[in-house]
């Protein structure tokens, strides 16, 4: 009997401290091993350990950090904003069970924010590698390995091993019907035999709004992977489960304000540069007697289903000029899967395409789609361009046209609907003038051959940010990447890839989990819509103090170097852009 009672007594000290914690197995999934070794001498840390830590570095896993402790972070957010803070932990033990509660977030005045604003995401890590000779084939044996502090988990508690950095990121959705004023809030940080540790938050909110992320103006196009999602979750393509799974991510993307609805019309029109083939939308059938049928309903669906979540704007369907050419048919007297060349401008190209084009244009004007649906090419040389363009305007003039640029195709076609130049390539002023004058898209892009800015796995996270900066700084309208979830084999263990630097396939991860990269570009576009609606602002009140200072930060912004400190550029612009937003 006094065994036992000494066996509670030790279970009451234990757990004493958190007796209202319910005592629960936290589950997640297995990260990769750190390939890096190990300098830290973890025997000089006593036990658990936190603080706030900056939003503008990542850090090792298997490394003490080197942070000055603090309890205590403020902010500074719009009404309508999200903003974000990282917190830090690190133990020469292992902790089990972390969690963190919110309290509600209160002025002296008694105003209050739920603490449902609030939430705090694990950040695990991933394989990386380095930028090197950026596009090109890769192996990974030729490029330094290191892990990257990246995929924001959706777990509610987690269990941290001895002798690492567990980094926490806490994101904050103020809402656009709050009041402006300073709100303070407590986090409260449980582990599982230790005391309940608080640390202090203050929220200012200034009294500009944001829109709502359909409303911003600014014009994200991050292509979308369908098929990814059924290959990493098992399921088949276009069952009730894969849209079920579709979902999370899809939602992600328009609450970042995504304006663009990524379609294809045939074959892969990236030829399968990705891990995963993107499956058909709209299924074609040559009939016996030679004449076409077109299956929409894969196509309507998934049109429905975007909009639904509030990407409305615009549809791009890829592609008339697939990288290899190719498109495919079932042949309906074989049953056969048939696939041909259609080089542009080739009689093969004209018949094949002539009459999908009068069916499609068609279709869309009985869904009422047809005034927002481009056919969109990607890096296609002038000739091909030359070649569809002609087709296009006999056959389906009312269809836009959409184009990621890399040959200045924009000076032969000045009226293309979308166009989206490399980055490091501008418009000439008075060709931006035309193109705004008559509402005509105009944004940039980066990819693989772009060291800077860029979201890879090992960017600095500061650069996510300087995108949405530069499109307003070279007056842009907007900005793509062409991948939003084209997974690597095992995207939350390893996101090197065969032929690009790791992370450029995509940037968000299964399972509705988001990324540091991710959430800092979505904080730079906010940040776009900040300045644009501030220089409306100005522009009407006759401001012309406030407007020039306005402008004068964001011209420091215009560069295709990186800056000498990207950090202390950030938060010289956004300390800015909260004064001028008093």
């Amino acid at each position: 009997m006094k065994k036992y009672y000494l066996a509670i007594l030790g279970l009451l000290l234990l757990f004493g401290c958190n007796e209202t914690r319910t005592i629960k197995t936290c589950e997640t999934y297995e990260e990769a091993a750190d390939p890096s070794p190990v300098k830290s001498d973890w025997s000089t840390i006593d036990g658990l350990n936190y603080s706030f830590a900056s939003v503008d570095k990542k850090y090792s896993k298997s490394e003490i950090p080197e942070v000055e402790n603090t309890m205590e972070w403020h902010g500074k957010v719009w009404k309508g904003e999200r903003i974000s803070s990282q917190l830090l932990l690190w133990s020469n033990m292992d902790v089990d069970q972390v969690e963190f509660e919110f309290s509600s977030f209160k002025t002296s005045d008694g105003t209050e924010m739920d603490a449902s604003i609030a939430t705090a995401r694990f950040v695990r890590y991933v394989l990386t590698d380095e930028f090197a000779d950026g596009c090109g084939r890769r192996k990974p044996e030729d490029f330094a390995v290191s892990l990257s502090a990246d995929v924001l988990d959706n777990v509610d508690c987690f269990d941290m091993k001895a002798n690492t950095t567990q980094p926490v990121w806490l994101s904050f959705d103020i809402p656009a019907e709050s009041n402006e004023g300073i709100y303070n809030g407590k986090l409260s940080l449980f582990a599982r035999g230790e005391k309940t540790k608080e640390l202090n938050i203050e929220l200012e909110v200034l009294p500009q709004t944001l829109p709502a992320p359909q409303d911003w103006e600014f014009y994200l196009d991050m292509w979308q992977h369908p098929s990814a999602v059924a290959r990493v979750n098992g399921v088949e393509p276009w069952s009730d489960q894969h849209w079920e799974l579709l979902e999370a991510p899809m939602k992600m993307l328009a609450d970042a304000g995504q304006k663009v609805i990524t379609a294809t019309i045939n074959k892969d029109p990236w030829n399968n540069q990705c891990y995963d083939p993107y499956e058909d939308m709209i299924i074609w059938t040559k009939k016996s007697d030679g004449s076409w049928v077109y299956d929409y309903s894969i196509f309507d669906k998934w049109i429905n289903f975007m909009m639904d979540l509030g990407v409305n704007k615009v549809i791009n369907c890829y592609s008339m000029i697939p990288w290899n050419n190719e498109i495919h048919y079932i042949d309906e007297a074989s049953g056969d899967t048939i696939t041909t060349n259609a080089k542009p401008g080739s009689k093969e190209f004209i018949e094949v395409w002539t009459p999908f084009l009068s069916s499609f244009k068609q279709h869309l004007q009985e869904k009422g789609w047809l005034k927002i649906t481009n056919i969109a090419m990607d890096e296609r040389s002038p000739e091909d361009m030359k070649a569809t363009i002609t087709l296009l305007e006999k056959v389906a003039p009312e269809l836009g046209i959409a184009l990621a640029d890399n040959h200045k195709s924009y000076k032969e076609y000045p009226l293309l609907k979308d166009i989206c130049l490399a980055f490091g390539n501008t418009f000439e002023e008075e060709d931006l003038m035309f193109r705004k004058e008559n509402e005509l898209i105009s944004t940039y892009y980066v990819c693989c051959a772009d060291r800077f800015p860029n979201i890879f796995t090992f960017s600095d996270p500061a650069e996510a940010v300087y995108i949405g900066w530069y499109t307003k700084a070279e007056d842009f309208d907007g900005f793509l990447h062409w991948s939003y979830n084209s997974w690597t084999e095992n995207p939350l263990q390893d996101s090197r890839f065969r032929t690009w630097p790791a992370g450029d396939t995509y940037c968000i991860y299964p399972g509705g989990r988001s990324s540091i990269r991710f959430e800092r570009l979505r904080e730079g576009i906010q940040d776009a819509e900040k300045i644009r609606i501030l220089r409306q602002k100005f522009t009407n009140e006759n401001n012309t103090q406030s407007l020039k200072r306005l402008n004068e930060t964001v011209a420091l912004f215009n560069s295709v170097e990186k800056p000498e400190n990207l950090p202390a550029l950030i938060e010289k612009g956004k300390n800015i852009l909260n004064e001028l937003s008093r």
